[in-house]
C-alpha cells in the first residue's frame, strides 16, 4: 500500500538509520534496529493487509529508545511505567518528526504515533495487532537476556505472564508456537510455559 504523498520510503530509512546507533545488539545487528524489522514482519504475519501506519508504528516502536534509560526513572514499579509512558510519548513525537521531514502524508504518521502510543489497546484492532507484535519481538529478543539477568525463574515468569496477558489469542498461539520451534533453551521454554500456565483458559 502507498502513501498518499509519498514520503513513506524516506520516512522508514530514517527511522532505520537512527535505530542503527544502538550500542546493544541482537545477533550483531542494533538491537532497535532488528526489533523495528522483526516486529513489522510479526505485523505483516498477524494482518497480511496492515496499513502503512501500522507498519510504520511497528518499525518505530523502539526509535532511538537506549536515549532514555530505565535508570533514569526511580526503582519499582511506578517508576517503570513512568519510564514507560515516557517512552512511548518519545517515539510518537519522535516518529512525527521524521514524516514531516520526509512528506509523508500528515495522517499516516499521526495515525501511527496513535498506534505507537497504544491508544485504543484493548477496543483498537490495529493496536492490538502492534501489541502483539512487539510482545513477540520481546519475547525472541530479549526472553533470554531477562532470564539471565534476573536469575529468578518465578520473576522471570511474571514479567512473561504479563506480556502474554496483553496479547489477544492469536498472539499467544504465535508465542506457544515460537516455545515449539526450538528457538528457545529448555530453560527459556519453561518460563514460558510457566507463565502461559497462569494465563486464564
Amino acid at each position: 500500500m502507498t502513501s498518499p504523498g509519498g514520503g513513506l520510503d524516506e520516512c522508514r530509512a530514517a527511522i532505520d538509520l537512527a535505530n542503527s546507533h544502538d550500542p546493544r545488539d541482537h545477533h550483531g545487528v542494533p538491537l532497535a534496529l532488528a526489533q523495528g524489522r522483526m516486529a513489522e514482519e510479526w505485523v505483516v504475519r498477524l494482518a497480511p493487509q496492515a496499513t502503512d501506519a501500522l507498519r510504520l508504528a511497528a518499525q518505530a516502536h523502539h526509535l532511538r529508545r537506549w536515549e532514555l534509560p530505565r535508570s533514569d526513572y526511580p526503582a519499582g514499579r511506578a517508576g517503570y511505567l513512568r519510564w514507560r509512558r515516557a517512552q512511548r510519548q518519545r517515539h510518537a513525537r519522535d516518529l512525527i518528526a521524521m514524516a514531516d521531514d520526509a512528506g509523508l502524508d500528515g495522517s499516516v504518521s499521526a495515525r501511527a504515533a496513535e498506534i505507537v502510543s497504544k491508544k485504543g489497546l484493548g477496543s483498537d484492532p490495529e493496536v492490538q495487532t502492534f501489541e502483539d507484535a512487539v510482545s513477540l519481538t520481546f519475547l525472541e529478543t530479549e526472553l533470554e537476556p531477562v532470564i539471565a539477568r534476573l536469575a529468578d525463574d518465578s520473576k522471570a515468569a511474571s514479567i512473561v505472564a504479563k506480556t502474554l496477558a496483553k496479547m489477544s489469542d492469536a498472539g499467544r498461539g504465535q508465542a506457544q508456537a515460537l516455545a515449539a520451534s526450538g528457538q528457545f533453551g529448555d530453560h527459556s521454554r519453561r518460563i514460558l510455559a510457566e507463565a502461559m500456565a497462569t494465563l486464564p483458559a
